[in-house]
């Protein structure tokens, strides 16, 4: 029996609800949305749709808000930071980013924008929160975080930082691809600008799928431009949301078994109890490092390491001895392991699902501790 321990960088196991959906769309009479006014164009359409208001219940998004589909949150962030930050503009983000949020704005930099890094402390990856007024000017435009770390665990303090937004006037953009699914969001307020988010994590959609649920009021210029179906002979991409940021064919039957994955996320019961368990477990080896902070709500992401092992090592020999299955190195996150202090070897990550059992992690323990024996 193998144990699927790599959730956070995609759920293996889905739902039977997500398989049958895509296999409806892809076995069914389904056209291409917004392209004809035939059954087989307005069947597609009607999925799209539907898929959007799953969404939108997901993160309680009202008339404020639309959803747009793309590829992946990585599609998404470049779509909302591209399309918003301009010359002159100054942001803020932190260590915690992944590269899907820090490359575009490197390259956005060299364009003319500039960004500030609020840091975190080594070893718990607590975030300086004090650090955002500190760095605050008079041209900053945009805050960027993300919502949970994908190396640590650790939760953003959301509301803290969606306040400190609405007092200085300025646009927050929020990556969920670790939370959406997993914590509640709640856009009711109308305070955060965008989430972004993908669907074959926690949400337990197709690999491929995601998107953004984007306030309708937000100055967006298009990333990318093309067929959008309606304005033919339109030189520039619809403003319009969601065309501005849906140029070209829409997953069709991926968004379907996103929209049950979704579906099935706001049903079932989300607290297992396994991470307090996991955390104590963990604590009890000798010659295990782990890093994060718990004394804080948090997602079921641990990144570890066993005394001066390479974190490839540890992540091999879990998989060809015991047939777990973790992520070791860097997590596409440089800044936040310059922060943990674990740049020189990463660290051996293990992720959660709805499906990870107990039993599973019980076995992770033990393999654990005669690794770290050796």
């Amino acid at each position: 029996m193998s144990i699927y321990l790599d959730n956070a960088a995609t759920t293996a196991q889905k739902p039977k609800v997500v398989a049958n959906a895509v296999a409806e769309i892809l076995n069914g009479q389904y056209g291409n949305p917004a392209r004809g006014a035939h059954g087989y164009s307005l069947a597609g359409f009607r999925v799209v749709e539907n898929s959007r208001q799953q969404v939108k219940e997901l993160f309680k998004a009202g008339s404020k808000y639309e959803v747009a589909f793309t590829n992946n949150a990585t599609v998404a962030l470049n779509e909302v930071l591209k399309g918003l930050i301009q010359t002159g503009d100054h942001v803020l983000t932190t260590d915690w980013e992944h590269n899907s949020v820090l490359r575009p704005l490197y390259q956005l930099e060299k364009l003319g924008a500039s960004v500030d890094v609020v840091t975190s402390e080594a070893v718990t990856g607590r975030l300086h929160y004090e650090a955002f007024a500190e760095k605050l000017r008079p041209e900053t435009k945009v805050v960027v975080c993300n919502h949970a770390s994908n190396v640590t665990g650790n939760l953003l303090k959301l509301e803290w930082v969606k306040t400190f937004c609405q007092e200085h006037d300025l646009y927050l953009v929020i990556d969920a691809s670790q939370t959406a699914g997993v914590v509640p969001i709640d856009l009711s307020d109308g305070k955060i600008a965008a989430v972004c988010f993908t669907g074959h994590k926690s949400l337990y959609g197709p690999q491929g799928t995601g998107g953004v649920c984007v306030r309708q009021d937000l100055p967006l210029e298009p990333l990318l431009t093309g067929g959008d179906g309606m304005q033919s002979f339109s030189k520039v991409q619809p403003k319009e949301l969601p065309t501005l940021l849906e140029a070209g064919t829409l997953n069709v039957p991926g968004i379907a078994g996103l929209a049950a994955g979704v579906e099935w996320v706001i049903e079932k019961e989300k607290d297992s109890g396994l991470g307090t368990y996991f955390y104590q477990a963990l604590k009890e080896i000798d010659g295990l490092t782990l890093y994060g902070d718990f004394t804080e709500p948090r997602v079921d992401v641990f990144s570890i390491n066993l005394h001066d092992a390479e974190s490839a090592v540890v992540s091999d020999l879990l998989w060809e001895e015991y047939q777990i299955a973790t992520r070791p190195g860097y997590h596409c996150a440089p800044l936040m392991h310059q922060a943990l202090g674990t740049a020189d070897r990463g660290t051996v990550r293990l992720s959660f699902s709805s499906f990870t059992t107990r039993t599973e992690l019980e076995l992770t323990v033990n393999a654990l501790k005669n690794l770290a024996q050796r």
